[in-house]
């Protein structure tokens, strides 16, 4: 069963990149990163790899929402929503 957090303890500023994966705040020694979930300032679509290693774009997500999928990297290339931060 996944476990589903109600509330965030972190949270840090998402800069795009098509390489780059989000640092984790529970990964150790760069091992174990089991993603953040996303809150979107400004609408747009969001292109995604997940914690399963999944790449997917949200399309359409709408200014003030979250994305309560476990995510480990935001594409440049497709994201269009801007003022992203990465909860944990």
């Amino acid at each position: 069963m996944a476990y589903q957090k109600l509330q965030a303890y972190r949270a840090a500023a998402v800069t795009p990149s098509n390489t780059t994966t989000i640092p984790s705040v529970s990964a150790q020694g760069g091992s174990g990163n089991n993603g953040c979930v996303l809150y979107v300032g400004v609408a747009g679509d969001v292109k995604v790899t997940t914690a399963g290693g999944d790449d997917v774009v949200f399309t359409g997500i709408l200014a003030g929402s979250f994305v309560p999928v476990q995510v480990i990297k935001v594409f440049a290339t497709g994201t269009t929503a801007t003022n992203i931060v990465a909860l944990w």
